[in-house]
């Protein structure tokens, strides 16, 4: 066993369809205040520092709304016609990566928090699970219909959350083995004879089943939501060449930018906007142009670090808008191609990132076309 074996991993069960929702998508890909429900899900052990590996375990039919949130970060297998089939084939994808222990979790429980998380982990020992829960305190009532027709006892009583957390070996074991249905990942430990603890749960860590549940988690968000707002504003002057970079696109043009690295005026606006929104300074407290290693460096490196300490801070980069101001190169016919290699840089949606252009109406620098400017603006939010 290599001293690099990763600690935790996290399993987010994505596979189902989410019938009693209802609705034309299911329910872990709508909408809930800006992101996918599972995006949501997703940052927050994406973001957990005790976190090393997480996986989505999809439907086969879903591969395009992933397809915006994997990465580094984020690996991804399609799921079986089962939860159990599900959790299953996520294990087993886990197989050469050999985890101590693996997290289970819901993808449509969007407000799991890292407390919650450190605890699951905490309690998860080679030879016990652990798993969070609640203790019933209401009433319980038999039924018949729209009539109760007796009481029962809620003595040691409990409504199961997840994540439920597993010593990896031991759960993929219990599923290998497992022949019958189950209502969770604890039954089939405990089939398998693991015993599991129980840790205090989280009344805000609720599993979206009904419309209702999406008003009841945005107003939980809402009262949660950090919200950023960072600029950037760059500027290069032209130089000899045959072609500008321009938000990770080389352009055809008379002349080329100048500066350090490769003088994307765009791209180093949109990175200083990321950074700003972080408070994080801006590309020179991170790339010093004094160090001759940046020397002509691509700008995508810097993009790139930026959206990654993006993500370490537990944000997630809700939209960024970047505008070019420059009478030469036309920016038009290769907008769209901006726009998809920037999404893909930072990982985002295309129609989370707009590139546009205008002209200073020959006035100044630009209109004199001794150079380029851009200006972004980037929105983090954390929930």
């Amino acid at each position: 066993m290599t001293s690099d074996r990763p600690k935790t991993a996290a399993i987010i069960v994505a596979a189902g369809r989410g019938t009693r929702v209802g609705g034309p998508i299911p329910k872990q890909w709508r909408m809930l205040c800006g992101q996918r429900v599972a995006q949501h899900t997703l940052n927050a052990f994406r973001s957990h520092a005790e976190i090393d590996i997480v996986l989505i375990v999809h439907h086969k039919d879903d591969v395009e709304e992933i397809s915006g949130l994997l990465g580094d970060a984020v690996l991804a297998t399609p799921g079986g016609a089962t939860r159990d089939a599900s959790v299953r084939a996520g294990l087993e994808a886990l197989v050469d990566a050999a985890p101590e222990r693996v997290l289970i979790h819901d993808a449509a429980r969007p407000l799991v928090s890292a407390e919650l998380i450190s605890e699951v982990i905490a309690a998860t020992t080679p030879q016990t699970g652990a798993a969070p829960a609640l203790a019933v305190t209401d009433a319980l009532w038999k039924g018949d219909g729209d009539h109760v027709t007796g009481t029962a006892d809620r003595t040691g009583l409990f409504r199961a959350q997840t994540p439920q957390g597993f010593d990896f070996a031991s759960i993929l074991t219990a599923h290998r083995e497992n022949d019958a249905p189950a209502a969770d990942d604890v039954e089939i430990a405990r089939r398998a004879g693991v015993d599991v603890k129980i840790v205090p749960g989280d009344e805000r860590n609720l599993k979206i089943t009904t419309e209702a549940d999406f008003e009841r988690a945005a107003k939980l968000m809402d009262t949660a939501m950090d919200v950023r707002l960072g600029n950037g504003y760059d500027v290069h002057r032209f130089g000899p060449g045959t072609s500008v970079w321009l938000c990770g696109v080389e352009v055809p043009h008379t002349r080329a930018l100048q500066g350090h690295s490769d003088a994307d005026v765009g791209m180093h606006a949109v990175t200083d906007a990321l950074y700003g929104a972080l408070a994080e300074g801006d590309i020179g407290r991170h790339f010093p142009p004094s160090d001759p290693q940046w020397k002509g460096a691509a700008s995508h490196i810097f993009l790139s670090h930026a959206a990654q300490l993006v993500t370490q801070k537990g944000f997630t980069i809700s939209n960024v808008d970047c505008t070019l101001v420059c009478e030469f190169p036309k920016i038009g016919p290769h907008a769209e191609r901006m726009i998809e290699t920037m999404a893909s840089i930072m990982g985002i949606e295309k129609d989370r990132m707009s590139v546009k252009a205008t002209t200073s109406e020959r006035l100044g620098f630009t209109g004199r076309e001794e150079g380029i400017a851009a200006i972004a603006t980037a929105t983090l939010v954390k929930s």
